[in-house]
């Protein structure tokens, strides 16, 4: 059994450590909220503006650069981490998907260097860029995500794709579902992809007057479009890396009771031990002293 000054010295590492686990909680849940709030926010605008493009794109898509699906040759994978650990499973598991994708749909592009990818996340860098190549990457946008620099960056991407420097680029990020989910998705970022709705839903174009026509304002719509879908996937992996956070450190924190509770049953234990046997070298020495 363990000397007392050796519980004694664990239970107290112990209580520290829960103490600070219980602060990161409070602190995780406190940024989730505003995140959650931001990302309930922005995606119905989101959601609309892409029905909106749907609806308007109809056969004037073809004419258009951003929707045009060439041969995928030089491809680039944007990953979505964090810039902290103690999250779960939050950042392995996107390092895991990006690991996958590469090796089931981009092999080759990998072996003549064409694959590419745009580390949004100091874990991300940390991790692919021993493995592939990074085209750059980004650790201070999370802290404080801004719309005005992720659309700098959409910008460069939909320049590079038009001028045919990139033929595919994919957002690989944890969409945030509930404080305590995180859904690992692959969402497909350049070529647009147009869907294909049921007829119920779909909206005819016909009764509608465009001003300007309705070439221009497809054209004036993409970009805006995507700098939204990419801010809202960064806001989306931010509000779930606080969720992931917030759960890791309840769970510390409920195992950290659980081990000072049997840490102090073993001190008590152990100091009834040393009582015992005190007493019964006192009970020894008074036996030997009358005889």
């Amino acid at each position: 059994m363990p000397s007392l000054k050796e519980i004694r010295t664990r239970i107290a590492s112990v209580e520290s450590t829960q103490k600070i686990t219980s602060a990161m909680k409070l602190v995780s849940a406190a940024k989730l909220r505003r995140a959650q709030h931001a990302i309930f926010n922005l995606r119905p605008y989101s959601h609309k503006l892409n029905e909106i493009l749907q609806n308007l794109a109809g056969d004037i898509s073809d004419e258009n650069p951003l929707f045009v699906a060439r041969n995928p040759e030089n491809v680039v994978l944007i990953a979505i981490t964090s810039n902290r650990g103690l999250c779960g499973a939050f950042n392995s598991n996107v390092i895991k998907e990006t690991h996958r994708i590469i090796h089931d749909n981009y092999k080759k592009q990998r072996a003549e260097k064409k694959l590419k990818l745009i580390c949004i996340g100091k874990k991300a860098v940390e991790q692919l860029s021993k493995s592939y190549e990074v085209m750059f990457a980004h650790e201070t946008l999370l802290d404080a995500p801004h719309f005005e620099d992720v659309a700098k960056i959409v910008s460069g991407l939909i320049d590079d794709f038009c001028s045919k420097k990139i033929d595919k680029i994919a957002i690989i990020y944890n969409r945030f579902v509930n404080p305590a989910t995180q859904k690992i998705t692959v969402e497909n970022f350049l070529p647009v992809v147009k869907t294909e709705e049921k007829s119920s839903k779909k909206i005819t174009n016909a009764n509608f007057i465009y001003e300007p026509n309705q070439e221009d304002l497809v054209n004036e719509l993409i970009p805006k479009i995507l700098k939204i879908q990419l801010y809202k996937t960064i806001l989306d992996s931010v509000a779930a890396e606080h969720g992931a956070r917030m759960t890791a450190m309840a769970k510390a924190t409920d195992n950290a009771i659980e081990i000072l509770r049997e840490l102090k049953l073993k001190y008590n234990n152990a100091r009834q031990a040393v009582i015992t046997n005190e007493l019964n070298e006192i009970e020894s020495g008074a036996e030997a002293l009358k005889n």
